[in-house]
């Protein structure tokens, strides 16, 4: 089973007044993505600029397409993507 891990830094600089009504917009597309199935963890970075996702059963360039669908993805300083390999 193949794992995308998925590093997103945002721009802190750059947070809009609007920012908590983003973070729950966020947190109703994370929910669809477990409930999908195609979500196995989300991780908030201890210096709370971003989060760690990781996506299963799905290839990187599915991965890419939808963390340009999160809300806080315009707000994004970057994005790593890491292609995993879970050892049994």
């Amino acid at each position: 089973m193949n794992r995308i891990q998925a590093i997103l830094t945002l721009d802190m600089d750059n947070i809009p007044s609007n920012f908590q009504e983003i973070i729950k917009q966020e947190q109703e597309v994370v929910a669809q993505w477990k409930a999908e199935g195609i979500l196995e963890h989300l991780f908030l970075r201890q210096t709370k600029n971003g989060a760690v996702l990781i996506f299963k059963d799905i290839d990187e360039e599915k991965a890419r397409e939808l963390m340009e669908k999160l809300p806080l993805y315009q707000l994004k300083k970057s994005v790593e993507y890491l292609n995993l390999i879970q050892q049994f």
